[in-house]
């Protein structure tokens, strides 16, 4: 990669005939390692984004801003349009939410859950879950919508 042979004429300034001696090269050629590094830094400046939860909701338009992020990757509750329930990207059937939020908080240090919803889910059902969450041991519930909807002050975000 870097290593080579180095020709030495011996000194000098003419061509001398006889034995040439050969020493290794001491010098790394570090070119091809920038560039590697920086192919892969640039990889993962664009993968990183995309390693959010995967569940696709239709999310309400609010005009509240982001919540701040901590070390922890906070915990994801999705309840998605056919009414499924999702912990994470893991399918978790009603009647096995309470148990597996329990355990999960147990494993947990931080009590902040975010819950996405699709906006034609009724309200009683979101309601439900947020009890359900909170039952489980998860006291900070972040309620995930997007962005520039509207603010009640004659325009829309």
């Amino acid at each position: 990669m870097g290593a080579g042979v180095q020709h030495s004429d011996g000194g000098g300034g003419g061509r001398r005939r006889g034995r040439r001696r050969n020493r290794p090269m001491s010098e790394i050629n570090v070119t091809p390692f920038v560039d590697v590094m920086m192919v892969l830094l640039i990889i993962f400046m664009v993968a990183a984004p995309m390693l959010t939860v995967g569940v696709p909701v239709e999310l309400p338009r609010t005009a509240a801003g982001a919540l701040p992020t901590e070390a922890e990757e906070p915990l994801t509750v999705t309840l998605t349009a056919d009414g499924r329930m999702m912990i994470q990207t893991t399918e978790t059937p009603a009647s096995e939410l309470l148990p597996r939020l329990r355990a999960v908080a147990a494993e947990r240090t931080s009590r902040k859950v975010f819950l996405r919803a699709d906006g034609g889910i009724p309200y009683s059902q979101v309601v439900q879950v947020m009890g359900a969450l909170n039952a489980g041991g998860f006291s900070d519930i972040g309620l995930v919508t997007d962005g520039e909807g509207p603010t009640f002050d004659g325009t829309d975000g």
